[in-house]
């Protein structure tokens, strides 16, 4: 940590919040009033929105208007409105963005589109250490493809040697779940398109929670789950995006009825429809996107420049209280704003029992194996007064010594 830590009192982040143009957006949100929340990089809180929302779909669309609302209440329409509400909070266009099924399934879906348009080429370049669902995806497909693909995984820092001219695909994830680095999405998709490869950005840690440019980066694909930034509620459905140029050029592997060009003409041989809904396989989740319309409602009126330039400012602030209140803790995390996500993540080798400790005394972070204790910092709700208040609990269970307690131990030799 920084020998010369710079410290502050709870009323100077109180003066801080009185000051914030993004307090009023608290109150879209309901947080009970004893919880400090800082995971919200794993599941969002309920927007107060929401449960009217749900109430509304539940008993009338579906309770009175039944199968009428698919036309009635243009439930049919759902994943390309989402989809174009999700656009400009990543630096898209409306028509190049859909909500859709998991991540894991887009991830699937984009992956094995991009291979089929770019063979001969045979090469799928990701990273040590992403997500592992992402790996276990890839690596699937390249088992399904019975070695007609080569999944090359390699050292964040050896990622732009590792493309070359048999590079088919680049996949990665922008904003790393566990340290909250931060890909140079610009620097990457500029890599990959000059050795004639395409790039696909997996964006689940930072739709929501930093500013994203994708059509000026020239962005080939994206996906990124509902749940977390997004605030659409748990399981919500997520998001693809195809840039326009590829839309009528890729052919997604799951071709289903609601991706068809006629879908209700029920023939039997698919022909893909159009642009960004050939993406589309299965019937939409009706109620899961009536939450996550919600979910995006929460940043109506506001704009993702200010929303990060908030989250870097928790960021420092908690860093600088741990510096000079925590010093047990190491950082795990980039110390430079610009570098990090909208997260802080402090590392120690009890890590498991603090954690647990601070979630009884109302400080809810989560905990990565083997050491890593996270900390989502979401601008939206997060006040300057919950830093201050985290660090202060933390601070409190590690002189009193109650993250020993027996019951944390346990919990965390289990895990």
């Amino acid at each position: 940590m920084t020998s010369n830590p710079i410290y502050c009192s709870r009323e100077d982040c109180a003066a801080m919040d009185a000051a914030d143009p993004l307090a009023h957006a608290r109150t879209r949100f309901v947080l009970p009033d004893d919880i400090v929340y800082l995971d919200g990089n794993s599941l969002g809180p309920l927007p107060a929105k929401t449960p009217a929302r749900l109430t509304e779909t539940v008993a009338h669309e579906w309770g009175k208007d039944l199968i009428r609302s698919w036309n009635a209440h243009d439930w049919i329409g759902m994943p390309q409105r989402i989809g174009a509400r999700i656009a400009p909070l990543i630096g898209a266009h409306a028509d190049e963005v859909i909500v859709a099924d998991s991540t894991s399934v887009n991830l699937f879906r984009l992956a094995g589109a991009a291979i089929r348009h770019m063979a001969p080429r045979q090469v799928i370049v990701s990273e040590r250490g992403n997500f592992p669902t992402d790996l276990y995806v890839l690596q699937g497909l390249a088992k399904l493809l019975d070695g007609a693909i080569e999944l090359r995984v390699v050292a964040p820092e050896d990622i732009p040697g590792a493309i070359t001219s048999d590079t088919a695909l680049v996949a990665l994830t922008h904003i790393h779940y566990k340290t909250g680095a931060i890909h140079d999405m610009s620097a990457l998709t500029r890599a990959a398109h000059d050795a004639g490869a395409l790039i696909l950005w997996d964006l689940s840690h930072s739709a929501g929670a930093v500013e994203l440019f994708l059509d000026r980066d020239d962005v080939d694909l994206a996906i990124g789950c509902g749940y977390k930034y997004l605030n659409g509620g748990p399981g919500a459905p997520a998001f693809v995006h195809v840039a326009r140029r590829l839309q009528e050029k890729l052919d997604p592997p799951l071709s289903g009825w609601m991706g068809h060009a006629a879908p209700f003409e029920f023939g039997d041989e698919y022909r893909p429809a159009r642009g960004i809904l050939r993406q589309l396989c299965g019937t939409p989740p009706v109620l899961g996107m009536a939450a996550l319309a919600e979910g995006i409602a929460t940043f109506d009126g506001i704009a993702m420049g200010e929303v990060r330039r908030k989250s870097m400012a928790l960021g420092n602030l908690l860093i600088d209280l741990v510096d000079a209140r925590c010093r047990e803790f190491d950082l795990a995390c980039r110390r430079e704003a610009g570098e990090r996500g909208s997260q802080v993540t402090l590392r120690h080798r009890h890590g498991y029992a603090i954690m647990q400790a601070l979630i009884d005394r109302g400080v809810i972070g989560d905990f990565r194996a083997p050491d890593v204790l996270r900390f989502g910092l979401t601008p939206l709700y997060t006040r300057y007064v919950d830093i201050w208040d985290a660090v202060d609990r933390l601070r409190a269970i590690m002189d009193d010594g109650s993250w020993r307690d027996e019951r944390y131990r346990t919990r965390a030799a289990v895990t």
